[in-house]
């Protein structure tokens, strides 16, 4: 993040690119798969199963049927609104607003971006034996740094 102010922020969020959009697309999976893949997001695509976790269709579970970038909603089969002329549409849901209980795994380069996404999380050091190492090393002096004065040439008064 480069700035805290909402405008700018807003700005980035509208104007970005789809190659970042997708980034923003991300939604936390479930326990389950958080356990499997050893990861706890990943961008929605067509294809997984989600639970809708915020609005008035709170628990309905679905497939992605659509995702659209540049509004950044996402459509879930059977999350529907009836029109006023008889025809049902699709209600688009913000991918922050659910949770994915079933990845769509048919594409290598996303079990790819899994499998490097697992493996970095394993290379991690757990906490307690960071909080060994620091109590094993000895606290560090404070060096000061010495103050150094200018001399300053004198004016003359001018006259």
């Amino acid at each position: 993040m480069k700035t805290s102010k909402p405008r700018k922020q807003r700005k980035r969020l509208y104007q970005a690119p789809l190659h970042r959009r997708y980034k923003i697309f991300s939604a936390p999976l479930s326990p389950e798969l958080k356990k499997s893949r050893n990861t706890n997001s990943i961008p929605v695509r067509t294809g997984d199963t989600v639970r809708i976790m915020r609005g008035d269709r709170k628990g309905f579970e679905g497939k992605v049927s659509g995702v659209d970038r540049t509004k950044y909603r996402i459509f879930v089969e059977g999350v529907t609104r009836e029109k006023v002329d008889g025809t049902t549409t699709l209600i688009p849901v913000h991918p922050s607003k659910v949770m994915i209980t079933r990845l769509n795994l048919d594409d290598k380069w996303r079990r790819g971006i899994l499998e490097r996404k697992s493996a970095a999380k394993k290379a991690e050091l757990p906490e307690e034996e960071i909080v060994e190492k620091k109590e094993l090393e000895p606290p560090k002096k404070e060096v000061k740094k010495k103050r150094t004065t200018r001399k300053t040439a004198k004016k003359s008064g001018g006259a």
